[in-house]
């Protein structure tokens, strides 16, 4: 296997077709395009896409919220090209995004996880994140979430 010659960088709206052909083979109900591009429009400073020598290896999508109390950071959607998997991809998406959401002024980072993706919640904690509640019927097929969080410590 070759190295990888990694580059993170923000996405922009060429990317969006490769993006939705790798959702679609890493998630049950897979965001459409439509999704993709209003995410990107209303958080293009925190939606990053991986890349390869060219080839799209992974993207991260992001957003931030203002509570006027707190600004957390939201973790919407993570997948990495299957081909590309377990080679610390996503770990250099989310510490790119975390870096990000520390420039914008969180103080935490959020997001929402299948009760039954267990690897996922696996490799969320090895990130630092927390489970904190769970919430129920969820996802469009009524599954439940795990909401879990990561606090910046400064």
């Amino acid at each position: 296997m070759m190295p990888l010659q990694l580059t993170i960088h923000r996405a922009q709206p060429v990317d969006i077709p490769q993006i939705v052909a790798v959702e679609k083979v890493a998630f049950v109900d897979p965001w459409d395009e439509r999704t993709f591009r209003e995410a990107l429009a209303y958080y293009p400073e925190t939606f990053f896409v991986a890349r390869n020598n060219g080839d799209l290896a992974g993207f991260v999508a992001g957003g931030i919220e203002d509570t006027g109390e707190e600004v957390y950071g939201h973790i919407m959607n993570l997948a990495v090209t299957p081909g590309y998997r377990r080679q610390g991809i996503g770990q250099h998406l989310i510490h790119r995004l975390e870096q990000e959401y520390a420039v914008l002024g969180a103080s935490a980072v959020q997001l929402e996880v299948r009760v039954t993706n267990t690897g996922a919640q696996a490799f969320y904690c090895r990130l630092g994140y927390q489970a904190v509640f769970q919430i129920t019927g969820y996802y469009a097929n009524e599954e439940d979430a795990i909401v879990m969080m990561k606090w910046f410590r400064f």
